[in-house]
């Protein structure tokens, strides 16, 4: 089990949803229970988050054995007029890098 970060305080950039959604589109096979741990979230709101991206059609699961796996859809287009045309296949784009991305050191500079 990944441990369970400490709790942050104070606004963010990103939403839970969108952390969510970036933490299934890095693994599709992801526990509730790690998502809650990554995302900073309790397991209830990350269900609840999951129920809500399923309702609207960006997310989708099949149940193998005691497994779910997700599917996003990366053609929906995200939701808030500012974001108008933006799919989440271009969100994504933005919120999940592979391990390489990740483990450099930034530079500081845009």
């Amino acid at each position: 089990m990944v441990g369970v970060p400490a709790p942050h305080t104070g606004w963010t950039f990103i939403t839970s949803h969108a952390r969510v959604l970036a933490a299934i589109a890095d693994n599709p096979n992801i526990r509730v229970r790690d998502i809650a741990a990554r995302c900073r979230l309790t397991e209830r709101a990350v269900a609840r988050i999951i129920a809500d991206l399923e309702q609207d059609g960006y997310l989708s699961h099949t149940r193998e054995g005691r497994t779910n796996t997700y599917r996003i859809d990366p053609d929906k287009v995200l939701r808030h007029p500012a974001e108008a045309g933006l799919t989440v296949a271009s969100l994504l784009s933005l919120l999940v890098q592979d391990e390489s991305e990740r483990t450099r050191t930034p530079t500081g500079h845009l």
